[in-house]
C-alpha cells in the first residue's frame, strides 16, 4: 500500500485541489505530445504518467525508489507504461533516445537542479522537447521536500543553458481554487507560527522530514477532512494555462525546445 509522504499524491487523502492541480499538469503535459518515446521523469504510483500514453507513443517512466516503481508498472504496465529505478539527475539512459521529456514537480526536489534539467537535455533528440512543471516561489507553501523553487525569469534562465527555444509560462486557478490554496496556507501558517523559535529550521533536516512525513497525513485528516475525497468540486478543469505570470499564480510551466549539446550549468 502506497504511503502518504507530502510528495506522493494520494486519492481519499490529498486535498481535491493539489489532486486536481497534478491533473491538470499531466493533462497540459499530455496535450503537447506527439508520436515517439516519452519519458516521465519522477513517475510515482504511475497514475498520472499512464495518462501520456497514445496512438504511436511508447512511455517510459522513472522513480528514484525502486518499490514504487515496481508497483507504478504493475498497475499501470497494461496502459503502456514501462518504469525503472533510477536518479533522474543521473538517468541510465542513451543519450538522444527520446522525443519528449516530462518532469512534474520533481526539479525543486534537487539541491542542484541543473544537474536534472541537464539530463534531461541528454537524452532528448537533437530536436525533442522538455515540458516542465514546477511550483511558483511566491506561492509555493513550506515544504522541506523542496529544496530550490523558481520565480520565471529563474527558470527561463536555467532552461535557456540547455535549450534553444524556451518558453514558460503559468499554470493557475480559477478564484474558487485560489481561495482554497490560500485557506489551506493560513491554516498552515497558524501551526508554523506556534514553532515561534524556528526549531524546524534548527534541527538536522532528516528529522524535520521525519517530523513532516509523519505530521502530514494526521494534519490533512484533522485540519482538511473536508477538502479531499472530491468534497470540494475542485477538478483538472479549474486549472488553465496562461502568459500572465505573477506572484500569486500557483505553478510554472515550461516548453523547452531543441536541446544544446555540450550545454554548461552540470
Amino acid at each position: 500500500m502506497a504511503r502518504m509522504t507530502g510528495e506522493r499524491p494520494l486519492e481519499g487523502v490529498t486535498p481535491d485541489s493539489l489532486l486536481a492541480l497534478h491533473d491538470a499538469g499531466y493533462r497540459e503535459l499530455a496535450g503537447r505530445l506527439g508520436p515517439g518515446r516519452v519519458l516521465d521523469a519522477g513517475c510515482g504510483l504511475g497514475f498520472e504518467s499512464a495518462k501520456l500514453a497514445g496512438p504511436g507513443r511508447t512511455v517510459v517512466g522513472v522513480d528514484y525508489d525502486a518499490a514504487t516503481a515496481v508497483e507504478a508498472r504493475r498497475r499501470y504496465g497494461d496502459a503502456g507504461l514501462t518504469t525503472a529505478c533510477m536518479d533522474a539527475a543521473r538517468l541510465g539512459l542513451r543519450t538522444g533516445s527520446f522525443d519528449y521529456a516530462c518532469s512534474s514537480h520533481l526539479v525543486e526536489h534537487f539541491s542542484q537542479p541543473a544537474h536534472h534539467v541537464a539530463e534531461l537535455a541528454r537524452v532528448l533528440a537533437d530536436d525533442g522537447t522538455l515540458l516542465l512543471v514546477t511550483p511558483n516561489r511566491p506561492a509555493d507553501f513550506e515544504n522541506p521536500f523542496h529544496l530550490v523553487l523558481f520565480v520565471r525569469s529563474e527558470l527561463e534562465e536555467l532552461l535557456g543553458r540547455h535549450f534553444a527555444e524556451v518558453w514558460v509560462g503559468g499554470l493557475d486557478g480559477k478564484p474558487a481554487v485560489k481561495e482554497d490554496f490560500a485557506a489551506r496556507r493560513a491554516k498552515a501558517n497558524r501551526v508554523l507560527a506556534l514553532d515561534f523559535l524556528h526549531l524546524r529550521h534548527r534541527i538536522p533536516r532528516r528529522w524535520y522530514i521525519g517530523l513532516y512525513t509523519r505530521a502530514l497525513p494526521v494534519a490533512y485528516r484533522l485540519m482538511a477532512r473536508g477538502d479531499s475525497g472530491g468534497s470540494t468540486g475542485i477538478t483538472a478543469d479549474d486549472f488553465f494555462v496562461t502568459d500572465e505570470v505573477d506572484d500569486t499564480t500557483l505553478v510554472l510551466m515550461a516548453v523547452a525546445r531543441r536541446p544544446i549539446r555540450g550545454a554548461a550549468g552540470r
